[in-house]
């Protein structure tokens, strides 16, 4: 048995299985170059690397064991946070989604205006010497001509034919395209121009109609401007991810890119009024929240741990019912809530015998926030209750009802201090959880009651992890690189609440 796990065996199907890894992350990172993904290339190289190097060499037989652990780290968790960092300090955002060049391909393609007229022509697109080429009829002086990107090519009348409605169908030289290939040739004809006569080009309209335009503006490559060949108006690089006329932040030219604008993102947070005073209102509501769901659910899972920790019939029955909540999906619990809690057919109102709109009002939308969760978490903190109050040893507890304390008493000076001292670690941890609780405000309430209409983001009952959804995906402009800001101030408010916690509860003490 030996021999096969260290024979020549079993080094052969290891050779076998990293050069098969190896191949498969060779061909990860060639894409990824491809694409220009040169950061994602260079780590699926260094993988490569690294994982030759650790198992084909006894260099450092711990790294063997450590290797996997840490290249999932770097990808799943650094990586992430990282990007996350650098693009806080981006306008990155609708309208400054893509990059320089492709900002500067996509304004080309788009300036253009139809001419004075409003010209248009019925054509059918094909090939003509084996490039694209579209074969243009105009009915209305009953003349036919071939165009491509570099040249237009006159046809005579009887060259051509013509269907019942007088647009040309063929002509010679002219490969008209397949029907099975028309959807596929939107790529290749959509935005291209076609060669009419002077400053006049034809662009697509569809599959069958292409319009007279001209370009109205031209990229200078050299001083990295735009000039409106018009009016002579110059877009230059504002240094803010889009081409501006002059001084004016609304004269400017679409699609941006991204671009780096530092702590602009940060200071917008504290300057300006739309955001600092929603992320105010919705950070105090967010602790208070957090506070109030580790509250109430350890309280009560502790109520109940205490009231089954002792001798009663049938506790195995209750136990079993009290962890339901724990063992159904989440998801599911919230959906089922939120049909309960429905103003017209819900069963609270129901039962209350009310019409209350629990979640058009803000104070009933938090207060149902709150009540699905203690309903989601009091099985947890009833579980870990119930092993801590075991764990506690039941001498301490004889020794001071020898000594005359009564039974609040010893849970006051005895019980509660060993619990939190076990448990700090669990509360600490189901706040930072809670604090970032995006599941459940998003499939209970959505973060409303909020007034879109007037261009409210904040809800009443968003915490920061939902309103930072909101600003990256939930509204007309998504802007990615302000929800990035947020989101790392979220990880240091809640690395800096939890290590204080750690720190009061001095739970590592006893590791030291």
């Amino acid at each position: 048995m030996i021999s096969v796990v260290r024979g020549k065996l079993a080094l052969t199907a290891k050779i076998v299985l990293l050069a098969l890894i190896s191949a498969i992350f060779l061909m990860l990172a060639q894409s990824a170059i491809a694409q220009k993904e040169y950061v994602i290339g260079v780590f699926l190289f260094a993988v490569i690397l690294l994982t030759l190097f650790t198992y084909l060499t006894k260099k450092s037989i711990p790294l063997k064991f450590f290797l996997p652990g840490i290249l999932l780290l770097l990808a799943f968790v650094v990586s992430p946070i990282l990007y996350t960092v650098t693009m806080s300090g981006f306008n990155y955002k609708t309208g400054n989604i893509v990059s320089k060049d492709e900002a500067v391909l996509q304004i080309q393609n788009r300036a253009f205006e139809p001419d004075s007229a409003g010209t248009s022509f019925d054509i059918k697109i094909g090939t003509y010497e084996s490039k694209p080429a579209i074969l243009v009829s105009d009915i209305e002086n009953k003349s036919y001509f071939l165009s491509t990107f570099e040249q237009r090519v006159p046809l005579s009348n009887g060259a051509v034919t013509l269907n019942e409605y007088l647009v040309a169908q063929s002509a010679p030289g002219f490969s008209p395209l397949p029907t099975d290939q028309l959807a596929a040739a939107d790529s290749t004809y959509s935005g291209k121009r076609f060669i009419f006569k002077d400053e006049y080009f034809l662009s697509l309209e569809g599959l069958d109609v292409a319009i007279v335009a001209r370009q109205t503006l031209t990229y200078l490559e050299q001083q990295d401007v735009f000039k409106n060949i018009i009016d002579g108006t110059i877009y230059k690089d504002n240094g803010r991810g889009n081409y501006q006329a002059g001084s004016d932040s609304a004269a400017i030219l679409e699609p941006g890119w991204r671009a780096p604008i530092w702590f602009e993102n940060y200071s917008k947070l504290v300057t300006d009024a739309r955001f600092r005073d929603p992320l105010i209102r919705v950070f105090i509501w967010t602790v208070v929240f957090a506070s109030a769901t580790v509250l109430t659910t350890f309280a009560l899972g502790l109520l109940l741990a205490l009231a089954l920790n002792k001798p009663l019939h049938g506790r195995r029955i209750y136990r079993s019912i009290l962890v339901l909540p724990y063992a159904m999906p989440s998801v599911m619990s919230i959906l089922i809530w939120g049909g309960m809690f429905n103003s017209e057919f819900g069963a609270i109102n129901a039962l209350l015998g009310t019409d209350i709109a629990w979640f058009q009002n803000p104070n009933f939308a938090r207060t149902a926030v709150i009540v699905v969760n203690l309903w989601l978490g009091f099985p947890y903190f009833y579980l870990v209750s119930s092993g801590a109050l075991q764990a506690i040893p039941n001498e301490l507890l004889e020794a001071a009802a020898i000594d005359g304390a009564n039974p609040r008493q010893i849970f006051r000076k005895i019980t509660m201090p060993l619990l939190l001292q076990i448990l700090s670690p669990l509360l600490i941890a189901s706040f930072a959880f809670n604090f970032n609780n995006f599941n459940l405000i998003y499939l209970l309430t959505g973060g409303g009651p909020r007034n879109s209409l007037d261009g409210e983001i904040a809800g009443a009952t968003d915490i920061l992890i939902s309103y930072t959804y909101q600003i990256a995906f939930g509204s007309s402009t998504q802007d990615l690189g302000l929800a990035s800001a947020i989101s790392l101030i979220i990880f240091i408010l809640v690395a800096s609440i939890s290590l204080y916690g750690i720190r009061k509860s001095k739970v590592l003490e006893s590791f030291v």
